[in-house]
């Protein structure tokens, strides 16, 4: 099978017309018309990983997070994304990005997220055109209202965080959900028309915290860990097509943030 073949199949998905302007979705480094040996699928693109993928002789690897985001002038070692791009090159891996355009959809990255909080309902948060089936984020409903508290300890616990954090409390039960895998802040003024009672994102900033307008609360619970069942969503979809070829899951943390708790 060529490595085409699977990118057809991920642009059936999620075409690449749904990116951002500024996203850099598609094929980053490789040769679409060669034999695939075998899938890694991982959240980013690092040297760690392509080591993984030659190890485990993958010669394709599909990341959420493009290795090649912002244009670069140079190819060289002095840094991570010159040094994983020589190292792909050399072990003739083909590196290829599914970022906002699978963000975009309404079975893509936030529905996994909605999936781990058991929402129903589900509506894409700000449509992108006249298809409310593609946008960015996505709002549903608790399938029964919780306290304020209990929904913070759902959500720690649902996605193993060891800490969230958030505006002040309103003191309202909770049941409209809204959301936005990745840095989402720029979605809190739709949560709040859309009546959410909880804004699940990350990356907010300190000022962005006032936002909620004593209406809704705002959880940043961490870019990496907002987005960290995409491996799976990437998995299964490249299964569902070719249910009898070699498609992994990256065993490598590429997370950068730690916490010292």
């Amino acid at each position: 099978m060529k490595i085409r073949e699977i990118i057809q199949h991920l642009e059936s998905v999620a075409p690449l017309e749904y990116q951002e302007d500024y996203d850099n979705s598609g094929l980053i480094a490789g040769n679409a018309e060669a034999d695939c040996t075998g899938i890694l699928v991982s959240l980013d693109c690092t040297e760690q990983t392509i080591r993984e993928a030659s190890e485990k002789k993958c010669n394709l690897i599909v990341s959420h997070h493009p290795l090649i985001f912002r244009p670069i002038r140079r190819i060289i070692p002095e840094n991570g994304v010159g040094r994983s791009l020589i190292k792909a090159i050399r072990a003739d891996i083909a590196i290829y990005a599914i970022h906002t355009n699978l963000d975009h959809i309404i079975t893509g990255v936030n529905a996994s997220i909605a999936d781990k909080l058991g929402l129903v309902n589900r509506k894409i948060l700000s449509p992108k055109g006249m298809d409310p089936s593609v946008g960015s984020g996505l709002t549903g409903d608790l399938k029964k209202a919780v306290s304020e508290q209990q929904f913070l300890r759902d959500l720690k616990t649902a996605f193993g965080v060891p800490v969230i954090r958030y505006s002040p409390l309103t003191g309202n039960q909770v049941s409209r959900i809204a959301l936005c895998g990745g840095a989402g802040s720029f979605l809190i003024s739709n949560a709040l028309q859309a009546g959410a009672g909880f804004f699940i994102s990350a990356d907010i900033k300190y000022h962005e915290f006032f936002s909620g307008e004593g209406k809704m609360v705002i959880a940043d619970i961490g870019h990496y860990e907002s987005e960290q069942f995409t491996v799976d969503l990437l998995h299964d979809v490249i299964l569902e097509k070719f249910p009898n070829f070699a498609v992994l899951k990256s065993g490598t943390l590429t997370n950068p943030v730690n916490y010292y708790i």
